[in-house]
């Protein structure tokens, strides 16, 4: 009897410690489990506040970067406008040129209007402008963004790319230099601002896109007619005045000079790149002009399906070599002209002569492109591959780069 009350008493006092046992963790756990709900909730209402600051981060900068009214997102105008007018000047001129009359030749004396920036060189303040603002002009003066005025002074210049550069002893706090971005980077459908003085309304602005890239362009300035290569075309709106003003990409950098539009255009302008005129400023500035535009010493014209439908070619692409210059780099690599005139659609051509179809081994779809190239990447002096298609066969020739000499 004894043995058994011993064994129940120790029955009992196992059975206790494990009820007690179940109860603590049954206790704690109920305790983990509101500790964790509690914990999640926290955290919830924590990213729900986060989410909302995140939102209102997010309204704010949208408000900052995108600009009002009927500005080209990521371009603003209205920032641009202020940082960079101040380097924006007006270049005012007498242009004296001779005309023939039916009493003979007579002096003409007329205004010239254009437009100009302050860049900074080797520490020195000087203003860009196109060198047909400038052509054959005297008694220039210079007009800051405040109506400062100052006697301008021409230092160099370059009729084949459309540069020239000036100096005036203005007071230095009206120069205030702009800042190049390679035009190398450019992308077709960027936006661009111009900045200038049509019509001598003064720093006023406009709003486009960048149309296409190398370009190549004609234009008579006072004295000759001239051709320049590798030009950006644009769709800001610029008019007579605009003429030696920056182009400016959505960072406010300059991309190029704002040069001519195309006759009775709307909306088309044309530009300078900036890689020509950081290219050509320290021999302007230093020597007085620029002397390194490679040449061919070609004329020629693009192939056209019509072109090589009448001809017999077996491509519908590259330039078509009407004449060489004798003597010139095209003829003495042995580089062939045309035999004899074709009319094609109303235009007369000189057909039979070797077709370039790639320089370098660089396709050449006409002569836009081969221009383009040929400013870019050669130096007078330089041997060339120049792929040709010649009687329906493809061969290279190797082309030794000329120098285009002044007119």
């Amino acid at each position: 009897m004894k043995i058994g009350a011993s064994i129940l008493r120790k029955v009992t006092v196992v059975l206790i410690i494990s009820l007690v046992v179940l109860a603590s963790v049954s206790a704690y756990s109920s305790f983990v489990v509101i500790s964790e709900a509690s914990r999640i909730a926290q955290l919830q209402t924590l990213a729900s506040d986060l989410q909302d600051r995140n939102n209102l981060l997010e309204n704010a900068l949208s408000s900052q970067t995108q600009p009002a009214g009927n500005a080209s997102f990521g371009l603003n105008p209205v920032v641009i406008y202020d940082i960079s007018n101040r380097s924006v000047v007006t270049v005012q001129s007498t242009q004296v040129s001779v005309v023939q009359t039916i009493f003979g030749p007579q002096t003409a004396i007329s205004s010239v209007l254009g437009s100009g920036f302050v860049v900074d060189y080797s520490n020195t303040y000087y203003i860009v402008t196109n060198f047909h603002v400038i052509d054959s002009t005297v008694n220039s003066t210079v007009i800051f963004w405040n109506g400062d005025s100052y006697p301008a002074k021409v230092i160099g210049s370059d009729p084949y790319s459309d540069i020239a550069v000036i100096v005036t002893p203005a007071s230095e706090r009206d120069f205030h230099p702009l800042e190049f971005t390679p035009s190398s980077s450019l992308k077709v459908g960027q936006t661009v601002m111009a900045i200038g003085n049509p019509f001598g309304l003064s720093g006023s602005i406009t709003v486009g896109i960048v149309s296409q890239l190398g370009r190549n362009i004609q234009y008579q300035s006072a004295t000759q007619a001239l051709s320049v290569s590798d030009v950006i075309q644009f769709s800001a709106p610029i008019n007579p005045g605009n003429s030696g003003g920056p182009l400016l990409n959505a960072g406010g950098t300059v991309i190029g000079i704002t040069t001519a539009t195309a006759s009775g255009s709307q909306g088309v302008g044309f530009a300078i790149p900036s890689d020509t005129i950081l290219r050509e400023l320290p021999s302007i500035i230093s020597s007085g002009g620029y002397r390194n535009h490679p040449a061919l010493g070609i004329q020629a014209v693009d192939m056209t399906y019509e072109l090589s439908q009448a001809t017999g070619a077996n491509v519908t692409y590259g330039v078509l070599i009407e004449k060489t210059v004798s003597g010139g780099p095209a003829d003495r690599a042995g580089l062939r002209s045309g035999q004899q005139i074709a009319t094609i659609a109303g235009q007369q051509y000189i057909i039979g002569g070797d077709i370039i179809v790639s320089v370098n081994g660089s396709r050449i779809v006409n002569y836009d492109a081969l221009s383009t190239y040929l400013e870019r990447y050669i130096l007078p002096g330089q041997t060339i591959r120049v792929g040709i298609i010649r009687s329906g066969s493809y061969q290279e020739v190797q082309v030794i780069a000329g120098a285009v000499t002044a007119a």
